[in-house]
């Protein structure tokens, strides 16, 4: 129910749809007309006999408390009218009231005062705020009936954005979630004071000026509250409500299915009244991979695999939120994690994948504050000798679920794989079954035991197996891009490529911090054969990262695999501005010059022009590289290498006379 501007916001013909007609007693439907006769306003329902009236109470130019004048209703509510006032105590500042649908009904009366004693409670920039409670005599009947006087919010309802918007029947999937998270944390405000909202919905947010508020609280409860009467709204209500009645899972189910008639079409109320569309369906959510597992979680019918706060959900929320803006314009939207680590070191650097830098490189989940042992974590040595790291941490001065992942990673790192996967195993096996709280045993909705189960397969070579783990944790975490870069590099271990692609591609384009993720895309994209877009990704790197020169290294070896003379050539112009040791730049040298030998016309017209110094003849480019190998000799480390290079040497110079 919109608020408009208060000069057209009165209802010139104040009358209830026939669609909303409904029984506040038992829900039928009621008032309906027959035969083409207009429907009635007031009656006994045929159902249940109770008395109906969809009237309202109040006409224009009445007097509330000496007060408000009203000035005509604004729109019908699930619990009856609204009404514009001028509040003349105040500066005639524009005021709504709200009354009940009808005051004979004992559970519409029994809700209207649980709203009038929670609102009193209630102060939160994104809630609209109420200004008193007033009891007026109904001019028809004789009775007394309480109403609610609020703010008056100026705007335009969310749902009437998504209908008059883009014509697209939903909004901007980025502006939808930023609407998300600007109302997340009233809902969080209330949870905080033990209240439920219970009916988000795109009808309840107003956007202002400056804002999004929260206008309709006339289904707020107390979070113990189990006998007051439960109000919803089909296609957004949790599917539990029924069994077990609402809760803080049922609010922020309410937010996500929100979010997804926002986002985009669908029968939310028929077909998928319980569900989504799958993302064959619904191509956004096969765009945006992140966004469906977060709309999947949150809408989970399980409210045990829900988010389980406001705070939590709105954290993953803008995680998926930086991967959509920056697929939008390609500029990163870094942030920081409060679940892992960063990156511990970049891995893949030098060319191939190994797995063992994997998880060494891996970012690493964040110490559980509230853990007993964090202070002694805090302080502990746990890096450096693996099989030390181990010996320390057993003997710390109390055993709890973060000492004992840490020595799961301890005893990964160190390779001592068979042990870490027995100590997982303990792990979440409780020690005592009928101790939900055995300090031992992580929590049922704890997803490092996985990570760290993911992590053990990938080196011990199972990738199907790490691969199916991380995706687990991606479920759970969709906004954090540490699963994504651990779920990518199984699949390239796997060899399925695209999916490799996609994921590399998603954690580099959103936060350039995980170098790992840039060059296993130049990986992916170079044996797919797209060579320049694998240099793209490797020239992405900033110069201010200590991986720079290795990625432009990496960038060369990229061009010249294409093994045309050309693609040489653009390798050799960029090997001449980087600014390499000796070794490397002599290595690197010769690898294009061998190159260029094995690339070199056959009818023995020589190219022109020069590569890295060198004549582009056979006998230059031999002379070159026989240079090359014998620098490199010089710098070796050992008799049988600087003899294997001067053999090299001798192999390729160039045939003389003398």
């Amino acid at each position: 129910m919109p608020y408009r501007d208060p000069k057209t916001a009165v209802l010139t013909n104040p009358e209830v749809p026939e669609a909303k007609r409904f029984c506040s007693s038992c829900g039928k439907a009621v008032g309906r007309g027959r035969e083409g006769r207009p429907g009635q306003v007031e009656g006994f329902c045929a159902h249940c006999g109770h008395h109906y009236s969809f009237t309202p109470k109040l006409a224009p130019g009445e007097v509330l408390h000496d007060q408000y004048e009203v000035l005509g209703c604004l729109a019908h509510g699930g619990l009856g009218w609204i009404y514009l006032a001028l509040d003349h105590a105040v500066s005639d500042r524009w005021v709504v009231l709200k009354g009940l649908l009808d005051s004979g009904d004992a559970d519409a009366m029994a809700a209207a005062m649980a709203e009038r004693r929670f609102l009193a409670e209630v102060e939160h920039p994104n809630i609209v705020k109420i200004h008193n409670f007033v009891r007026h005599e109904d001019r028809a009947s004789g009775e007394l009936v309480d109403y609610i006087v609020m703010e008056y919010v100026g705007g335009t309802s969310v749902k009437d954005m998504i209908k008059h918007g883009t014509g697209a029947g939903a909004l901007p999937l980025a502006q939808a979630i930023a609407y998300a998270l600007e109302v997340l944390p009233a809902l969080g405000y209330l949870h905080g004071v033990g209240l439920l909202y219970c009916d988000f919905k795109p009808d309840n947010v107003i956007q202002t000026e400056e804002q999004l508020k929260l206008i309709d609280l006339g289904a707020v409860r107390r979070v113990d509250d189990r006998h007051s009467p439960i109000y919803g709204t089909v296609g957004y209500q949790a599917p539990e409500i029924g069994r077990v009645g609402p809760s803080v899972a049922s609010d922020l189910y309410t937010v996500g299915r929100a979010l997804a008639v926002m986002s985009f079409r669908f029968d939310f109320r028929g077909r998928h009244k319980e569900s989504l569309p799958s993302p064959d369906e619904e191509p956004l959510l096969r765009r945006h991979e992140s966004f469906h597992r977060f709309l999947r979680r949150a809408t989970h019918p399980d409210p045990e695999q829900r988010f389980a706060t406001a705070d939590e959900m709105a954290e993953q929320l803008t995680g998926v939120l930086r991967e959509v803006l920056a697929e939008q314009d390609d500029v990163p939207r870094p942030g920081v994690s409060r679940q892992f680590t960063p990156e511990r070191r970049a891995f893949g650097t030098e060319g191939g994948l190994d797995v063992r830098a994997v998880a060494t490189g891996l970012p690493v989940p964040q110490v559980d504050t509230a853990d007993a042992a964090a202070g002694f974590l805090a302080t502990a040595a746990t890096t450096g000798d693996p099989d030390q790291v181990v010996a320390a941490l057993r003997a710390a001065p109390v055993q709890t679920v973060e000492v004992r992942l840490q020595v799961v990673r301890a005893l990964i790192e160190a390779g001592r794989l068979d042990e870490a996967v027995t100590e997982l195993a303990e792990l979440t096996s409780p020690s005592d079954a009928d101790d939900p709280d055995d300090p031992l045993t992580p929590a049922p909705d704890d997803w490092r035991p996985g990570w760290y189960g993911g992590v053990a397969a990938l080196v011990a070579g199972r990738a199907d197996d790490a691969r199916a783990a991380f995706e687990q944790v991606c479920d759970v975490l969709p906004g954090e891009p540490a699963p994504k870069l651990a779920a990518a590099v199984c699949a390239e271990a796997q060899g399925d490529r695209d999916a490799a692609s996609c994921g590399y591609e998603v954690v580099w384009r959103t936060d350039h911090a995980y170098v790992s993720a840039a060059f296993g895309l130049a990986r992916v994209l170079t044996a797919q054969g797209d060579r320049e877009a694998a240099v793209d990704v490797l020239h992405s790197v900033p110069d201010t990262s200590v991986h720079h020169v290795a990625a432009q290294v990496a960038a060369v070896r990229a061009q010249s695999a294409g093994g045309t003379l050309s693609d040489v050539m653009a390798a050799g112009a960029r090997l001449s501005g980087l600014e390499l040791d000796v070794a490397r730049r002599a290595g690197l040298t010769a690898e294009l010059l061998r190159v260029a030998l094995e690339s070199l016309p056959g009818d023995g017209s020589p190219p022109q022009g020069r590569l890295v110094g060198c004549e582009l003849s056979e006998s230059g480019l031999r002379s070159g590289l026989e240079r090359c190998y014998r620098q490199l000799a010089r710098l070796a480390d050992t008799p049988e290498e600087r003899i294997a290079l001067v053999d090299r040497a001798n192999a390729v110079r160039p045939r003389t006379l003398v």
